[in-house]
């Protein structure tokens, strides 16, 4: 079927209006790129005397209100700092009057068809829409790390006076929220200036802190599902390939570094005395109401009243503690998780309405294993011995730990310290004193010096407070029966298989140590049954301080009266730089010398080879070593050939 000529005219129309709207469009395209041009040529044609003049017009009279928009012109990233700070100072000195009377964003667009034709109300909406570009202006400035330090340093100011003042003289918290919303999702870096600059000047106030703790929650919650899911998208993208810090690890890195700059509330007490960055906040109240003191703000010049600072720390608390859930709950990177868990204990769990909150997190972090249970081990103590966090399986958790690695941790001080505080209970059994104490004893075969000083002061606490486990310090073979060895492990009935375990345990060659190292489950190690033979070689070890801090195990560490415990953080940071240090400091009264009576003729003296002679043989000049010894009454001969110098 061929079309009408209606259908044809009505298409002839259509691709007319197409055709006109594309050349309005590149029109308007066009005369956009002329304006920017011709107002990047007139900014061009003012000096910094100029803008002054503008300045005093635009405070001097309304007749001069159009110096506003020309003046904001100049609040850019692209400006010049000079050009920049000039404008600002001017429009800071016009806005900050006028804000306690300017109508709100939301208040302006409902009322406008109200209020249509007055035209006070238009003149101060159009004010308003026009500190709005100033801020947003003001906050692209201070998110650009291209711009001036000190130009960011002044629109840091200017915007946390706005805050102070823009909402009736009241603190302007979406302002602020906005600002931090500003910083965390821009590519700024953790170690931006901005950043410190916000925390040193500003997280002292109180009331800056109570408003933080709000955004912050709200940031966390607004980072999750969407950025998750399109990091997610970036890692399958770029696998095997070693990518930089994403946008959402560094948005979740600054929310960290921020928290974590926010100081702890100093008291709760009548005396306590908070600064506060707008007397007018939200800790005061009425002058008679209920709960609140006659307690004055520590500007001396206003008379309001406030909360009581009991009042303010619980709400300071209920907001603190929302602020770290929310954190908590985001997917951290490796780094950042490891340092919230190193700083927990510290900065998170003294200041929660109730710890126990973390405890679903610490016990999830102490199961992974390795540095990472490590960090969370201080924490998780604090819980279980302040807080009464019952977990069952700890002890076995934290034997798993005592590895070989966990000696040359970062964090290895602060972890032995809390393992000497875990077995100081004098309510462990003692197979559990004797498994810590064999396993500790056997990695002191294999760590460096100042790992085993950690280790023979370790073992020398569990020996002073566990007399039950003094058996390992020595204890032979021949001692130990079979009852002795299979009372524990016997039934009741007397069967033949228990019969038979005896047996084959009786017969176990001597000098084998029934220990098993590799027994995750401390019960099962067989720790009772061994001694401490490893630590006796320590007796010889290479580094001095090891050999003679060994000598301290020979005193009979049952008589509690004679002896001390050992200060544990005393050995738990040394290295060998440190035993070095010491040794090198230390006054030696007595120095051994090499002394001969005579001159000495061979390397070895025949003493040290009992048994064994030495014979040259001419021929080839070589020295033969003979040993001949008596064996079941057989001779046997072995010989070796060493080279002659």
């Amino acid at each position: 079927m061929f079309p009408s000529q209606a259908q044809l005219c009505y298409a002839n129309l259509q691709l007319r209006s197409w055709n006109s709207k594309s050349k309005q469009q590149k029109k308007l395209t066009m005369d956009s790129s002329m304006v920017s041009k011709k107002q990047k040529k007139k900014k061009d044609k003012y000096s910094l005397s100029d803008l002054k003049a503008l300045g005093h017009q635009l405070l001097s009279s309304r007749a001069h209100v159009n110096n506003l928009p020309l003046l904001l012109s100049f609040i850019t990233t692209s400006t010049r700092p000079q050009y920049a700070l000039e404008s600002l100072l001017s429009l800071q000195s016009f806005f900050t009057p006028l804000l306690p009377e300017l109508p709100s964003s939301s208040l302006s667009s409902s009322l406008s068809s109200e209020l249509q034709g007055d035209p006070e109300f238009i003149y101060r909406t159009w004010v308003r829409s026009k500190f709005d570009e100033f801020v947003q202006s003001l906050m692209e400035i201070a998110i650009c790390s291209q711009s001036d330090e000190a130009l960011r340093e002044v629109v840091l100011d200017t915007l946390m006076e706005f805050v102070k003042v823009g909402n009736g003289g009241k603190f302007h918290s979406s302002i602020y929220h906005r600002l931090l919303h500003s910083i965390v999702y821009s590519s700024l870096e953790v170690d931006d200036i901005l950043l410190d600059l916000l925390a040193s000047k500003y997280f002292k106030y109180i009331d800056i802190r109570y408003f933080t703790y709000i955004s912050f929650e709200k940031l966390s919650r607004s980072i999750g599902a969407n950025d998750i899911a399109d990091n997610k998208k970036e890692s399958l993208d770029t696998t095997d390939v070693k990518q930089p810090e994403s946008s959402l690890d560094l948005s979740v890195h600054k929310l960290y570094h921020l928290l974590s700059r926010i100081p702890p509330l100093e008291g709760s007490d009548d005396k306590s005395e908070y600064n506060m960055w707008n007397a007018a906040g939200i800790f005061t109240g009425k002058e008679n109401g209920k709960g609140h003191t006659g307690k004055q703000c520590k500007d001396e010049s206003t008379n309001i009243k406030v909360l009581s600072p009991a009042n303010i720390a619980k709400k300071m608390k209920l907001k603190f503690t929302k602020a770290w859930i929310s954190f908590l709950r985001l997917p951290l990177s490796v780094d950042v998780y490891k340092e919230v868990l190193v700083n927990l204990h510290q900065i998170v769990l003294p200041y929660l309405s109730n710890p126990l909150m973390l405890c679903d997190f610490l016990t999830r972090s102490y199961d992974i294993g390795g540095v990472v249970s490590v960090m969370a081990l201080s924490s998780l103590f604090v819980l279980m011995t302040q807080h009464g966090l019952e977990y069952p399986n700890f002890y076995e958790k934290l034997y798993a730990l005592l590895e070989p690695s966990i000696f040359m941790a970062k964090h290895r001080a602060k972890f032995f310290q809390l393992l000497d505080s875990c077995l100081k209970s004098p309510l462990l059994p003692a197979y559990l004193a004797a498994a810590f104490c064999k396993k500790l004893s056997r990695l002191s075969l294999a760590i460096p010096p100042s790992g085993a000083l950690v280790i023979v002061a370790l073992i020398h606490n569990l020996l002073r407070r566990h007399p039950s486990i003094n058996c390992l310090v020595h204890q032979e073979d021949a001692n130990e029966t079979t009852e002795d060895i299979t009372g524990a492990e016997r039934g009741t009935d007397g069967s033949t298989e228990d019969s038979n375990a005896s047996k084959e345990i009786s017969s176990v060659k001597p000098g084998i140590d029934p220990f098993d190292d590799k027994q995750k489950d401390p019960l099962k190690t067989n720790a009772m049954r061994s001694s401490l033979w490893e630590v006796d070689t320590l007796r010889h070890h290479y580094c001095p301080p090891v050999s003679r801090f060994v000598l301290s195990l020979e005193t009979d560490l049952t008589v509690r009266a004679k002896t001390t415990e050992v200060a544990v953080k005393d050995f738990s940071s040394g290295s060998y730089a440190t035993i070095f240090g010491d040794e090198i400091r230390r006054r030696v009264k007595q120095v051994p010398l090499a002394f001969y009576t005579t001159t000495p003729t061979m390397l070895f003296p025949e003493s040290d080879f009992l048994g064994w002679t030495f014979k040259l043989k001419d021929e080839d000049n070589t020295a033969v070593l003979d040993y001949t010894s008596k064996e079941n009454g057989h001779i046997s001969a072995k010989r070796s050939r060493v080279e002659s110098s």
